[in-house]
C-alpha cells in the first residue's frame, strides 16, 4: 500500500495524467494518503477539480474556504519557481512530477519555455531536496517516448529531465528517484483519434502524415499503473517502460471508418515528428531488464549499479523497443478501440481515455 498515510505531491496535477492520478489515488487502491497535494498554476482547472471532488458533500463556500482541511489540497504555484517547489515539498513523502510542456510544435517555437518547465522544474525539485534535506522518500519523473533518441525540443528537454533525476539519485541516497516513459495515449488532446472522429463525422478526408506511421496504444490508466509500479518496485535511477500494443495509424483510421467512404490523404511528416515511437533505444537495450509487464532501464552510472546491486549486461531486448514492432492487425486494432469505447457512436470509457474534445 504505497500511499497509506503518505503526503503525496503531484506537480501539474490538473493536467491529463494528473487528473487520472488524483482519481486513482483517492480510491485507496494503493492505500489512503494523509494528504494529496495538487500543485499547478491554473486556478481555473484547480477550481473545476475542487468542485468535482468535494462539492458533492460540501457547500460551494465550504469547498473554497476549507481547502487545507481536506485530504485533497490545491496549491497555486509553478514548478519553475524554486520557492513554490520548496513550499510544496517541505513535508512530502512522495512527489510525482507531471508538470510539463508537452505539445511538440509549442516546444519547437518556444524552446526556452520548454527548458524552463521540463528541465528547470525538475532541477528545482532535486535542488530543494538536496539543499533543505527534505525527507522525500520517492520522486517520479514523468517522461515520454520522445526522450528516446530525441529529434524535437520536447523530447530533448524531457531527456534532460531524466538525466537530472538519475544524477539526483547519486547525490541524494535517501530519496529514490525513478522515471517513467510512455507513448501515445488513447484519445488524449492532440492525438489522432479525436482528429479522425471530427473528420469522419464531418465527411472530411482522413489526413495521415505518412503511410508508415505507427503509434503505441495505451490508456491513461496504463500510464498510472506504470507510475505505481515504479514507486513500488523501482530502484533509484531506473526508468520504467510499459509494455503496450501498437498499430499503424492507417489501421486506426480504417477501424474508425468501418464502412464509411471518407478519402485517406497523406499530408507529409510534420517538423519534429517520428515515423515510429521508440521507448527504449538500441543503446539502452544493453542495460534493460523485464519486470512483469514492464521494462526497467537500469542507470548507466556505475556508482548506482553498485549501490543497488543492479544486474549488469543482462539484456531483455536485442533491438530497440519501437511501435513499429509486433503491430496489431486491423481486426485487433478495432477490438482495442471498441474496448475503450472509441469507435464512432460509442460512449467513450473515460476511465481509460482523457477526452474526445
Amino acid at each position: 500500500m504505497i500511499f497509506e498515510g503518505k503526503r503525496v505531491v503531484i506537480t501539474g496535477g490538473t493536467g491529463s495524467l494528473g487528473k487520472v492520478l488524483v482519481k486513482r489515488i483517492l480510491t485507496g487502491e494503493q492505500g489512503t494518503p494523509s494528504r494529496l497535494i495538487v500543485l499547478s498554476r491554473d486556478e481555473g482547472k484547480q477550481h473545476k477539480m475542487r468542485l468535482q471532488y468535494l462539492h458533492k458533500s460540501t457547500s460551494t463556500d465550504e469547498v473554497i474556504y476549507n481547502n487545507f482541511k481536506n485530504i485533497l489540497e490545491f496549491v497555486i504555484g509553478d514548478v519553475r519557481d524554486y520557492g513554490d517547489v520548496c513550499r510544496a515539498l517541505s513535508n512530502a513523502d512522495i512527489v510525482i512530477n507531471a508538470a510539463a510542456l508537452k505539445q511538440v510544435p509549442t516546444c519547437e517555437y518556444f524552446p526556452e519555455q520548454a527548458i524552463m518547465t521540463n528541465c528547470m522544474g525538475a532541477h528545482n525539485i532535486t535542488r530543494a531536496i538536496r539543499e533543505h534535506g527534505y525527507k522525500v522518500a520517492t520522486v517520479v519523473g514523468v517522461s515520454t517516448d520522445k526522450a528516446t533518441k530525441p529529434v524535437n525540443v520536447m523530447g530533448m528537454s524531457k531527456a534532460i529531465q531524466e538525466r537530472l533525476f538519475i544524477a539526483a539519485a547519486l547525490f541524494n541516497p535517501d530519496t529514490k528517484f525513478v522515471c517513467v516513459r510512455y507513448g501515445n495515449v488513447l484519445a488524449s488532446r492532440g492525438s489522432v483519434i479525436p482528429l479522425f472522429h471530427d473528420q469522419i463525422l464531418n465527411d472530411k478526408p482522413i489526413t495521415i502524415t505518412h503511410q508508415d506511421m505507427t503509434r503505441f496504444l495505451m490508456s491513461l490508466n496504463h500510464a498510472v499503473d506504470t507510475i505505481f509500479n515504479a514507486i513500488e518496485s523501482g530502484q533509484s535511477g531506473e526508468t520504467y517502460i510499459p509494455i503496450a500494443p501498437s498499430s499503424t495509424v492507417i489501421n486506426i483510421a480504417k477501424a474508425l471508418l468501418e464502412d464509411r467512404k471518407n478519402e485517406i490523404i497523406y499530408t507529409g511528416i510534420r517538423p519534429g515528428e517520428k515515423i515510429h515511437e521508440i521507448l527504449i533505444s538500441e543503446e539502452e537495450c544493453r542495460h534493460t531488464i523485464k519486470r512483469g509487464n514492464f521494462y526497467a532501464i537500469l542507470p548507466m552510472l556505475p556508482e548506482l549499479q553498485e549501490r543497488y546491486h543492479l544486474p549488469k549486461e543482462k539484456m531483455s531486448l536485442t533491438s530497440e523497443y519501437s511501435s513499429g514492432n509486433d503491430l496489431l492487425s486491423l481486426e485487433d486494432t478495432r477490438a482495442l478501440l471498441h474496448k475503450h469505447g472509441l469507435l464512432i457512436g460509442q460512449k467513450p470509457n473515460f476511465e481509460d481515455t482523457e477526452m474526445l474534445a
